[in-house]
């Protein structure tokens, strides 16, 4: 296997609906702009409360994607163009 660098980097997803629903918001909206994730770790949960019930669920994703220096080949670039 060929020597990898992987970025890591903080997301936060919400979702009125689940915990695992915020998680995938924030990685699919993620997945728009950055190649290659490989991980997400879930760092922490919590929830809004407004009148007394759950109004709406967070959750912070700890993201690695492969890293490609400026330069690097376009096919696996951080970015999509």
């Amino acid at each position: 296997m060929a020597d990898s660098v992987y970025r890591v980097t903080e997301l936060i997803g919400t979702s009125s609906q689940s915990w695992e629903a915020a998680a995938k918001v924030a990685v699919e909206t993620a997945s728009k702009t950055l190649r290659d994730l490989r991980v997400a770790e879930v760092v922490e949960q919590d929830l809004t409360i407004e009148n007394g019930k759950v109004s709406s669920y967070r959750v912070k994703l700890n993201v690695s994607f492969k890293y490609v220096p400026e330069g690097g080949s376009r096919k696996t670039a951080t970015r999509k163009r």
